[in-house]
């Protein structure tokens, strides 16, 4: 997952508040119970110790999302009064999930609202194609190409030999269109940034626009059933990009894997345990973060400075890297932040769980490195 909007939360440091909402039960009660929520959340977090100019203004976010008609919810980060970030989120929140700390507690994102691939659905006919973004919150219209060749585009069933000039056309016209649509998809790809092309019709007229896409966006396209009424069910689209969602981190971990093997110096490209990982992020060499969110190392406690590559496993290791002032902080949100200021990816391990169990990394955090 890309965390660069994350940013804003690392320019200052001091303590934060974060809090996730659930917005997920729109009835009759709805008003009365997200205002419960508010008061629930500026609680928890006076609870913790936040000060009162924090609280109030974490109170005041959720209090005017009380009619907001987002379907899953929102997660807020505030320091010293302000409410610096607002996140929505693509899955609803547990309840009580608030947290008052040194640095925003920012990985129950990378489930919460991480890993929603926009995907550009077409929807091909012989004629044409329907085009639709889709996400866990996004569904508009992308807009729509007519081939420049409408006739003939069915097949004749004589196979008369006198029809084989009239059979060569429709071969011809399909050809066409497939290139016209297959053009158009490319346009939108480039220009909505999708990372999944969903191409829904019959089997052959899907076959015919995909061999016509440049390679890069082949590599994007994965071929649907026609779906109910020429049009897939939301549960059918979630299905593919889930399924996306699972062989692209299926493929880091199988990278991650193989990164830990040592190389002709005995030097591995990977490492796990907190330790290893603060020293890595010390010397900014995270290339990608690897985490079990529910992992036992998650919330082991390490030592942070002001900037992010001042962090330690024991407190007296930031005096030897001539840090004077020092913070306790959780060792997930403490790395997350080293790889956000340093453009590296984060990856949550949960949607594979079932398929690697839960001995990919020791303790739920591991790396890809950088070489220096």
């Amino acid at each position: 997952m890309e965390l660069s909007f994350l940013n804003p939360l690392y320019e200052h440091p001091g303590a934060w508040a974060s809090a996730y909402v659930d917005l997920s039960r729109p009835d009759e009660d709805m008003d009365h119970r997200r205002h419960l929520t508010a008061e629930a959340v500026s609680r928890r977090l006076r609870e913790q110790g936040a000060d009162e100019a924090t609280c109030r203004a974490v109170y005041e976010a959720v209090e005017a999302l009380r009619h907001a008609a987002e379907p899953y919810g929102r997660a807020v980060f505030a320091r010293d009064g302000k409410v610096v970030l607002q996140v929505p989120l693509t899955q609803a929140p547990p309840d009580g999930l608030v947290h008052w700390g040194t640095l925003p507690h920012v990985t129950p994102l990378l489930d919460l609202a991480g890993e929603d691939p926009v995907s550009l659905v077409a929807y091909i006919d012989r004629t044409g194609a329907d085009f639709e973004l889709r996400g866990a919150v996004l569904r508009e219209d992308a807009g729509h190409v007519t081939g420049s060749r409408q006739w003939p585009v069915h097949r004749a069933k004589t196979s008369d030999w006198s029809e084989r000039h009239f059979q060569l056309k429709v071969e011809s016209t399909w050809e066409h269109n497939a290139r016209e649509i297959a053009a158009a998809l490319t346009d939108r790809q480039a220009r909505t940034g999708a990372d999944l092309l969903i191409l829904c019709g019959q089997e052959r007229e899907c076959r015919s626009v995909r061999e016509q896409l440049p390679q890069q966006v082949r590599d994007r396209a994965v071929e649907a059933a026609h779906g109910v009424g020429g049009r897939l069910l939301p549960e059918e689209v979630e299905d593919i990009r889930a399924r996306h969602v699972r062989e692209r981190i299926l493929a880091e971990v199988d990278r991650y894997r193989a990164a830990r093997t040592p190389d002709e110096e005995q030097r591995t490209a990977a490492v796990e345990g907190v330790p290893q990982l603060v020293g890595a992020a010390r010397e900014h060499r995270l290339a990608e973060l690897l985490i079990r969110p529910d992992g036992p190392d998650t919330h082991r406690e390490v030592w942070i400075g002001e900037d992010p590559d001042q962090l330690a496993a024991r407190r007296r290791e930031l005096g030897k890297i001539g840090e004077q002032q020092a913070w306790p902080a959780r060792a997930d949100d403490a790395l997350v932040r080293a790889a956000v200021v340093t453009d590296a990816p984060v990856v949550s391990l949960t949607p594979v769980l079932q398929d690697t169990g839960d001995d990919i990394t020791a303790g739920g955090l591991g790396a890809l490195l950088r070489w220096k």
